[in-house]
């Protein structure tokens, strides 16, 4: 039978490698993630407690530096990992009916680091998932996990073909859709109200492109000091994550 809803993307090909001890312990903790590979130092793999199935290589630190890009953090161990396997919209806000948790919707915002951080505050603030358009978004990658601190296994990431269609899912799943925006005439206290939030963000600079705006029920901005022209995307997140759950 034909899957209703809007499908996701296609998942990329290739392994990741995971590196840091919060990344690859999350990694290894959650059973709906394939490892394929573990290397470390013996004295960092003391620390885990590694599943019997997976091959195991012992390495000294140098050599696992050239397995992670540039300075990275490898804290001696390093994963080869499968991609999570692609969730369904339309499942994620099934699950997700019966709460208030707010989503993330996140459009061109191509930075891994930016996404790995914004994860990191969707899983501090309990929201229900991260939404990304199949392209001008990274895939999962050891930069993203890093900067995710394991939150990379336990907050739904969905990729869809769509975003604007994928927005027209969601406000009929009865979420307010706010997109954030400097250009905005009122702040986003003063247009979330008391109803399921989808907060939109775009890319630094370039911002929300048109069409998501015009999906958008209301536009709004945080109430920032003229100091500074505009926030980190991923700090902008985290404070409009705060707002929506303390309101």
């Amino acid at each position: 039978m034909a899957r209703k809803g809007h499908r996701p993307s296609k998942a990329p090909a290739g392994r990741p490698r995971f590196w840091g001890k919060h990344a690859v312990g999350a990694a290894l903790a959650n059973p709906e993630r394939t490892v394929r590979k573990i290397l470390g130092t013996r004295e960092a793999l003391a620390g885990f407690d590694l599943p019997a199935d997976v091959p195991v290589t012992y390495a000294e630190a140098a050599d696992l530096a050239r397995l992670v890009p540039g300075d990275a953090p490898h804290q001696g161990v390093v994963i080869e990992v499968e991609p999570l396997e692609d969730m369904w919209l339309a499942d994620l806000l099934e699950h997700g009916k019966d709460d208030n948790r707010p989503l993330v919707i996140l459009d061109g915002v191509t930075d891994p680091h930016n996404v790995g951080a914004i994860m990191r505050s969707a899983a501090a603030f309990d929201a229900l998932g991260i939404i990304t358009p199949d392209r001008n978004a990274p895939p999962e990658s050891g930069t993203i996990a890093r900067a995710a601190s394991g939150a990379l296994e336990s907050v739904p990431w969905i990729r869809v073909v769509n975003l604007a269609r994928a927005l027209e899912e969601i406000a009929a799943a009865g979420f307010w859709r706010i997109g954030l925006t400097g250009h905005a005439t009122q702040t986003l206290s003063e247009a979330m109200g008391t109803q399921r939030v989808a907060i939109v963000l775009g890319a630094e600079g370039e911002g929300m492109r048109q069409n998501t705006e015009q999906h958008c029920d209301e536009l709004a901005k945080l109430p920032i000091s003229e100091k500074v022209e505009s926030l980190n995307v991923s700090n902008a997140a985290a404070i409009a994550l705060y707002a929506i759950t303390t309101r």
